[in-house]
Order: structure tokens, then sequence, then C-alpha cells
């Protein structure tokens, strides 16, 4: 066999490169043009030649091709307002388009190139330039459907990735928060419960628009599970004060109300190893400002108004409610009716009045929740 015989053809070297025979639309008013180019192209590619642009779109409801060969003078529809109605159709707008054009000059392909076409071809044409022009731009082409095959397929991986980081995340809250409440037996339930009612409360107050600017940059992937965290801090109260069956004295009290502190302290330490982290910044604002009241009369800090942080103010009214509602040996629970009155009468003293006006919206659906757990009332 002589060396000549063992290249391979033009129709081999095309179709390796396109890896499989492709779909061409030669759209051109000229019957002599679209004869000519399809013998060119029939043997290499399958060729759909077509008179007008309008056939062309007829074609498109059923056939994605990988090429358009467009001509530029046609009449009813020119190929620079079919590239136009082409970008526009996200079913075709990643569909390559070379024009075909008689003309020549350079501002003519300027405006075809600005409307996104990627080449330009003159007629009459020649056919090995013609062919090597879509081969190199199919090739193109391929190569980028490769690389965002590539990286659509990265994006997942670190998506499943994160979603797992996340999942292990919450059980190991889940389990930090049981173990809390496995030492202060009166309040079964309580994270539970208002991680629920924060959740209303927080959508209701989205949907309305209310406090846009300091909820813009929340995700809520994090924010409500780390209202999990607002108690962690009692997790180094004596035993003798989370279950004493009466009311505390005003020592005790003053050690209860470090759980707020100890809880801020133990998530910065968490914080120090991880750095930055929207989690561990809403878990330690929930956990040191949501005994903080509207008036300034709240603990650890005695902040005021809107110096308390939203998520403080938020957690500061479910953390009541649920309070409320729940039965403790030195009182009896209060019905969802009587607790949603208390709450109200807090406004402006206890809670912010903007939020309580979100409370009264979403009432009912909290009082479902605390009814359906069996631990309460």
């Amino acid at each position: 066999m002589k060396i000549e015989d063992a290249k391979p053809t033009r129709e081999e070297t095309f179709g390796c490169c396109m890896k499989k025979r492709r779909k061409i639309i030669l759209v051109d008013d000229n019957r002599a043009t679209l004869l000519t180019a399809r013998n060119m192209l029939k043997n290499v590619c399958e060729v759909y030649p077509l008179p007008s642009a309008a056939k062309m779109f007829e074609l498109l409801e059923n056939v994605i091709p990988d090429l358009i060969l467009l001509d530029v003078n046609m009449p009813e529809m020119n190929g620079y307002e079919a590239i136009k109605r082409l970008k526009k159709d996200p079913r075709w707008s990643a569909v390559p388009v070379i024009f075909l054009t008689a003309q020549n000059d350079d501002d003519s392909e300027l405006e075809g190139l600005s409307l996104g076409a990627i080449d330009y071809v003159s007629k009459p044409f020649c056919a090995p330039l013609l062919l090597r022009r879509i081969e190199n731009h199919l090739l193109i082409a391929s190569q980028q459907r490769d690389l965002k095959n590539y990286s659509d397929n990265l994006a997942r991986m670190v998506q499943q990735k994160t979603r797992q980081v996340f999942t292990l995340q919450n059980a190991i809250l889940g389990a930090v928060s049981e173990m809390v409440e496995s030492r202060d037996v009166v309040t079964g339930g309580h994270v539970a419960r208002t991680q629920q009612y924060l959740a209303l409360m927080v959508d209701e107050m989205i949907r309305e628009g209310l406090y846009m600017n300091e909820t813009a940059d929340w995700n809520l992937d994090f924010l409500l599970p780390s209202a999990q965290l607002h108690d962690v801090g009692k997790i180094a109260i004596s035993d003798a004060i989370l279950n004493k069956p009466a009311r505390l004295t005003p020592q005790e009290f003053e050690e209860m109300k470090r759980h707020t502190t100890i809880g801020v302290k133990m998530i910065e330490k968490i914080e120090n190893q991880i750095h930055q982290d929207d989690f561990l910044r809403h878990a330690k604002t929930f956990a040191g400002t949501h005994h903080e009241k509207w008036n300034g009369t709240g603990y650890p800090m005695g902040l005021k108004g809107l110096d308390i942080p939203l998520e403080g103010r938020l957690l500061a009214i479910v953390d009541v409610y649920d309070a409320l509602i729940s039965l403790r040996p030195y009182k009896p629970p209060r019905s969802p009716e009587e607790a949603g009155r208390i709450i109200e009468e807090g406004d402006g003293t206890h809670f912010d009045p903007a939020l309580l006006n979100i409370f009264r919206r979403v009432k009912p659906q909290i009082a479902d929740i605390a009814l359906q757990d069996s631990s309460v009332l």
C-alpha cells in the first residue's frame, strides 16, 4: 500500500472531528447556491437545504441542528433579522451560525458578528474552505459542549458534597440540642418547635418585604437550623437550677441568665477554628440576643429597639410563646389563644412592634404546631 493511499479522506477527517454525522441547516433563496452547497456537504453531514428563513423556523420546531449556514440577503426576512430571532429563543440560541454573503465590506461583517454569528463565508465559496471552516467551528462547539458538561458535572458534585456536609452539620446540631434538652427535663421539644415557629415568621416577614436590608444576605438553609443552638449555653448550667420544681431565686436567675453569654463563648470557640461561617454567625446572634427586650430591660447586654439584631428580635417572640404554652413544675400551660394575647401585650415593650404584626398573621399556624406536639399542654 502506498503512503498516500493510507491518508484519511476529507470525509473521514471531517467525521472524526465531529464524532458523528452532524445536522446542518442551509438557508439561501438562491436555488443554485443551495444545490452547490448541498452537494459539497452531503457526503460529510446531514444537510437540510431551505429557501427562506421562514422555512428554517418551521424546521427548527422538529430538528435542532449542529450549525446553520444562513444567507444574509434574502427577501421577507434577511439573515440579520433571522439571527436576532434565533438568539432570542433559548431552544436555538446556542446553535452556531455562519453567514453566507456576496457582500465584502467590513461594516456588514461587523454587524453580523455583533448579532452573534461566528463567521462569514463569501459567495461564491470555495468547497475546501467552506468545509474547513465548518469543521473547525463544529469542533469548537463540541469542545465547548464538553467543557460545559464537565463544568455542570463538577457543579453537581460540589452541590452534592455541600449537601452532605449540610446534612452532617444538621445531624450534629440535632444531637447537641437534644443533649441540652435532655438535661432540661421541663423544656422537651422546645428547640424543635421554636425552629418551626421561626420558619413561619421569617417566611411571612420576607414575603411582606419587612427589614429587607437586614435579610438580603440571609441564607435560610443556614439561618433556621442555627436557631437550634440558641440555648446551647444551658449545658453549663447546673441541673439543680435547670430542673428546679419552683421559681428561681434572684441569685439562681442570675446564674441562669449566664446561658446566653456561655452560649456565645462556646460558638466563638468553634468560629475560631472555622473562621467566617454564616451558620455560626447566626447561631451566635440567636444565643446571645434572644432574651433582649425592645425597651432595653432584657439581658445580657440591655440592648434596645433596633440595636437588637433581627435574629434576636424574632426568636424572642417565639421563645416566650413556647414557654407560655408549655407545662412547667411551677406553672400550668397557657392555651395558644392566651399565650398569643400575652405576646401581643408586649408590643413596644418586650417585642418589636413590626414583628408582632407578622406574629399576628401567622399565629394560627403557630398554634397548630403547638397543639400537634403531645409534649405541650
